[in-house]
């Protein structure tokens, strides 16, 4: 069983940064496929970030120039580097893995999920 802990969500003014972390219990390194995904009120499930192990990167096109997701495999951490935050951005973020998948769109549908962290930015 694969657990994910995010961390690091928070209230922000418009054009701050924030950095999200996620821990998984178990060992990542050229295991998992991990992302990012959020969920705000009213709106569908949007992947936002893939991190693949290889090194790949895919983002929604919402997100691309101003988020960053980065790894550390040797301490099964994963983490998204948050700029330029908009009002939009606020949302429920969560971490996921799955042995499959390296598109930011695929990321909500994986099979493993955490409890996801409040991101919220105001205006």
């Amino acid at each position: 069983q694969v657990q994910l802990a995010e961390s690091g969500g928070g209230s922000v003014q418009a054009g701050g940064s924030l950095r999200l972390s996620c821990k998984a219990s178990v060992f990542t390194e050229n295991t998992f496929c991990m992302g990012w995904f959020r969920e705000a009120p009213g709106k569908e499930r949007e992947g936002v970030a893939a991190c693949d192990s290889d090194g790949a990167r895919d983002y929604a096109d919402s997100v691309k120039g101003r988020f960053t997701c980065s790894r550390d495999d040797a301490n099964n951490m994963m983490y998204l580097q948050m700029n330029s935050l908009k009002p939009e951005d606020t949302a429920i973020y969560y971490c996921a893995a799955d042995f499959f998948g390296s598109i930011a769109r695929q990321v909500p549908d994986f099979a493993y999920k955490g409890q996801g962290t409040q991101v919220t930015v105001s205006s």
